[in-house]
């Protein structure tokens, strides 16, 4: 599928609140998102199609050279076609051109095709939260990618 991966843009949130609610038992407000929106440590990423609707998102939040993502969503009719795998590259990229030490995220211990693809593009298993989420109840794993950097990109 061809889409096109560039910045969020204000009028690009009301479509993450309704990519919210087809993706999730629990999703985020409009308000909530346009707040993450406007703050300095946040940074979106979005999927757009050829007719420049959303078809997916990522959003991080950077603190201290920590890279955490927040939610990575693909409306369902356009999942297995390689969307959510360029969002999770990009803001990989975005956090690494930023000198973040790592990218972490949690993820539904029972999400095994989410937990592969993290698997498959560097990210380890560090740690598990309990009873993380409430709808459905279930463990959260921790996963974290470490950036590597030369004593040049340190310079910098």
């Amino acid at each position: 599928m061809k889409c096109v991966i560039r910045i969020l843009e204000a009028r690009d949130v009301k479509s993450l609140a309704s990519i919210e609610k087809e993706c999730f038992e629990s999703p985020r407000s409009y308000k909530s998102l346009m707040a993450d929106f406007e703050s300095p440590l946040s940074f979106y990423l979005v999927a757009t199609l050829e007719d420049g609707r959303v078809a997916g998102y990522i959003g991080t939040q950077e603190v201290c050279g920590e890279s955490n993502i927040h939610n990575l969503a693909v409306r369902p009719a356009y999942r297995r076609q390689g969307i959510g795998r360029a969002l999770l590259d990009k803001a990989c990229e975005a956090a690494k051109a930023r000198a973040c030490d790592f990218i972490t995220l949690e993820v539904c211990a029972g999400n095994i095709a989410a937990i592969n693809l993290y698997k498959e593009k560097g990210f380890e298993i560090v740690g598990k939260r309990y009873d993380y989420y409430a709808k459905p109840r279930e463990d959260a794993l921790i996963m974290t990618k470490y950036f590597k950097y030369s004593a040049s990109e340190r310079e910098d």
